[in-house]
């Protein structure tokens, strides 16, 4: 992704999802892409709401229409504050399959959501977050501040597998103004075995110092492939997500670029409980790439 062409917000129609969707059109209109909206109710909850409590067959149909309206109001309001004109979606159906479908026949090249709301973004940051991310076929942008002006400081976590460098990539076409610090988390294989073994503390820091200076090699050799050659390189030991909070804070950072996954079985358990607690915890907004 070299730039951005389409871009779909997944709203529920809550006020974190209208931050999602101005971020979303302010980065349409500085890339001159495609913007939709697309809103998705899914039939099985109204279903049992018309057998418990209301015996209503248009119930689900009431409720589209009146999300169809809300849509095009919202859609109204960023043609008249971005003047971006917005093609609007109402459908029913499973939510995270359907936005997977319109995803593929839009061709979209990155998703948008809003951190918090009634529906969607309680699936997406709740129990089956990894199912959503295991289904990407695009980037995943999280919105959790009302936007304000164009991403000015992106903090890129790297881990030196194959994707970083998409990564890098993909942090670039969201946000080609932004400033760029590429962040690497090392934990030094075996330090916790060589700690009950009662290795002498001297021996555990040239351990670690080994360690960390072929991160810092291997993270300069990225920054240089990436066309980032003088761009801040930072290089932090201690548990990834914790220090991916941590650098977020103390860099006032307003977007955190991660991977959703490793290359093996056991990166992609340890990279997505990392994702997992980044979209969770951190401030800012959080672009999930591929």
């Amino acid at each position: 992704m070299t730039s951005l062409n389409h871009v779909l917000v997944a709203t529920d129609l809550s006020t974190s999802a209208r931050n999602a969707a101005e971020r979303a059109a302010l980065l349409s209109k500085a890339q001159h892409a495609a913007l939709d909206l697309l809103y998705v109710a899914n039939p099985a909850p109204f279903e049992r709401l018309k057998q418990v409590v209301v015996p209503d067959e248009h119930l689900l149909k009431r409720v589209l229409e009146t999300a169809g309206e809300k849509i095009h109001q919202l859609a109204a309001m960023l043609f008249q504050r971005y003047d971006i004109d917005a093609g609007v979606q109402v459908a029913p159906g499973a939510v995270v399959s359907e936005i997977t479908r319109v995803v593929q026949d839009k061709r979209s090249n990155l998703l948008v959501c809003g951190a918090k709301g009634h529906s969607l973004a309680r699936r997406l940051l709740g129990s089956t977050v990894q199912r959503m991310l295991s289904r990407m076929l695009c980037p995943l942008l999280v919105v959790k501040q009302a936007p304000r002006d164009a991403y000015r400081t992106l903090l890129v976590a790297v881990d030196f597998s194959p994707s970083s460098l998409r990564t890098i990539e993909q942090a670039k076409a969201v946000a080609p103004q932004a400033e760029i610090i590429l962040l690497h988390v090392f934990e030094a294989p075996f330090e916790g075995s060589m700690r009950f073994a009662h290795i002498d503390q001297d021996t555990l820091t040239h351990y670690r110092n080994v360690i960390r200076k072929d991160a810092v090699d291997q993270l300069a050799a990225l920054s240089e492939a990436a066309g980032l050659a003088n761009a801040r390189q930072i290089v932090v030991h201690g548990d990834p997500s914790w220090r991916i909070l941590e650098q977020e804070q103390e860099l006032d950072c307003d977007l955190i670029v991660i991977g959703k996954q490793g290359e093996s079985a056991l990166e992609e358990l340890l990279i997505g409980s990392v994702t997992k607690h980044v979209l969770n915890d951190s401030q800012c907004d959080v672009l999930v790439s591929l």
